[in-house]
């Protein structure tokens, strides 16, 4: 089973040219999208049910975007043209043996006579324009220049979920953000980049686990830095992405490109950003999925030489970035280590993303990978605080054949139902990457939302003339009973407040009397942001067949 197959879209150039015609004939504001309204006066002309486009769109928008861009347009097409010849239109078809490059065009009533009037028209007002050439930049990206970010954004601007999220950003989250400080606190603020990220999947674990090998046999070929081997080899973070070439790119210059979503890494300065690299190439794969390689946390006496920068952090702000962190295990390397429980510790608050790999299973016989299994289940119950299961993946992610030797006929079928279940998990990446990006979100805006509330109460308690300094010592010392106060005067849920520790840390740079007073018009529109704004934004851009 492969991931990220890469047939979306393909076609043969007779029909891509066609396609390309039909795209920018339906794309009625040339914006590169076709939304839900282009796609209903559009897809109509195809005379299918109206069951059967609601399939066609749900299908072709796999990820929830709310739009098509012109590689799922032509799917879509593919699609009606398969649903005109009396195929089922499901999921199902993505897996199956049709021949999408072969599918012809659909038939479309009325297309050609429409097409005809449109050039007609253009050529009219080809002649009466003056020839001059502007070059456009998207709508979104200028929504985050300096000039434009304090002007209103109508809502005619937003052709999709994600450029919604960035509208609602900018208007309501980001004003409490910066007034708060939540960037010092919490998290850096969010640019254009950060909304339009690919999916990342994050590999965790000791040294010589597996995770560069897992990369290597899911994009079935090495990577520009890999480096494998039974010694700790990969030494630094690594980002493996898609790219028009083969090349890696150091952390530096990685962290300033406004087109990366890297640069909140700079908060852990150059000690960490000689440790980070991006490495890219053209793989199918990677224009749905980016991995993220860790160096293998370390373990007995390792644990005593400093690493030079903030491990722990910087594992942190990728869990908050990532869709799916995987903690490799292998049946040699069951111990959590002080380091390794640090890490996953600071992966509190993305327990669903969390999913556990015991790696190189077939090293050992089936009655000894019964008693492993059953360690690794015990060492990580006292760990992972949670009374769920976690779910634990068994296999031998690599490109050599499994050992039957060791493990038997009934190991061997089990690692391959194993390895079909957690590839069935990575495809479905791509397809809830918006539905997750909203989640992210919303998870934001309440953790803002809370932290306001604690500036706000700490600014107001601090005496206007006599006593300042003692008063804010106070008001650290006793941080944890001031949010039981906050959490009781405004009703918050409390699992929602910040570590107390790392909160008291940071706080204690601070002059509190500069802070600001709580403004309950912010507070109001966060509350409405996500009481109102996000489920109509939603509404608005789900299939327009429902």
């Amino acid at each position: 089973m492969e991931i990220g197959t890469g047939r979306i879209g393909s076609s043969s150039k007779e029909d891509q040219k066609i396609y390309q015609e039909w795209f920018n004939f339906a794309d009625s504001d040339n914006d590169g999208r076709i939304t839900g309204s282009d796609a209903i006066r559009f897809f109509g002309m195809s005379n299918l049910s109206r069951p059967d486009l609601k399939q066609v769109w749900a299908t072709a928008d796999s990820r929830r975007q709310g739009y098509l861009g012109f590689k799922e347009f032509v799917f879509a097409m593919q699609l009606v043209s398969l649903a005109q010849e009396g195929r089922q239109i499901s999921h199902d078809l993505m897996n199956g043996d049709v021949d999408f490059e072969n599918v012809k065009p659909p038939v479309m009533e009325g297309l050609d006579i429409l097409l005809m009037r449109k050039k007609q028209s253009s050529k009219s007002s080809a002649l009466e324009s003056n020839g001059s050439s502007s070059t456009e930049t998207s709508p979104a990206a200028q929504w985050f220049s300096s000039k434009s970010s304090k002007k209103q954004i109508s809502l005619t601007s937003v052709t999709s979920v994600i450029d919604g999220l960035k509208r609602l950003y900018l208007q309501k989250l980001k004003p409490l953000e910066v007034a708060y400080h939540f960037n010092d606190f919490v998290s850096p603020l969010l640019t254009n980049s950060d909304f339009d990220a690919k999916p990342m999947v994050m590999l965790l674990g000791q040294y010589s686990t597996g995770k560069t090998t897992f990369i290597k046999h899911l994009l079935k070929t090495s990577y520009p830095g890999a480096h494998i081997g039974p010694e700790p080899t990969t030494d630094r973070f690594v980002v493996v992405m898609s790219g028009t070439d083969e090349r890696s790119v150091p952390g530096n210059t990685i962290a300033v490109q406004a087109d990366m979503p890297f640069s909140g890494l700079t908060r852990f300065g150059t000690a960490f950003l000689s440790k980070f690299e991006c490495s890219q190439m053209p793989h199918h794969l990677l224009e749905h999925i980016t991995f993220v390689d860790t160096p293998g946390v370390l373990s007995g006496e390792k644990q005593r030489t400093q690493r030079a920068y903030d491990f722990t952090g910087v594992t942190s702000w990728f869990a908050a970035k990532c869709d799916l962190i995987l903690l490799l295990f292998d049946p040699h390397k069951l111990d959590v280590s002080d380091e390794f429980k640090r890490v996953i510790y600071s992966l509190r608050g993305h327990d669903d993303k969390i999913r556990v790999v015991l790696n190189k299973a077939d090293q050992v016989d089936t009655q000894q990978l019964m008693r492993v299994y059953g360690a690794l289940m015990w060492s990580l119950g006292k760990v992972l605080n949670t009374p769920e299961v976690v779910r634990v993946y068994i296999g031998s992610f690599n490109d050599k054949p499994v050992n039957e030797a060791a493990t038997g006929p009934i190991g061997k079928e089990l690692f391959e139902k194993e390895q079909e279940d957690l590839l069935s998990d990575l495809k479905d990446i791509p397809k809830k990457a918006c539905d997750r990006q909203i989640n992210e979100f919303v998870k934001r805006a309440r953790a803002a939302k809370i932290h306001a509330h604690i500036i706000g109460h700490l600014k107001k308690e601090m005496p206007s003339m006599i006593g300042k300094a003692k008063t804010q010592q106070k008001l650290i010392d006793n941080l944890e009973a001031e949010f039981g106060k906050v959490q009781r005067d405004h009703h918050l849920p409390p699992g929602d407040f910040p570590n107390v520790e790392q909160f008291r840390e940071v706080l204690s740079g601070y002059n509190f009397d500069k802070f600001e007073k709580l403004k309950p018009k912010m507070i109001q529109a966060v509350d409405d942001m996500l009481g109102y704004d996000i489920p109509e934004l939603l509404k608005t851009f789900r299939n327009p067949y429902d």
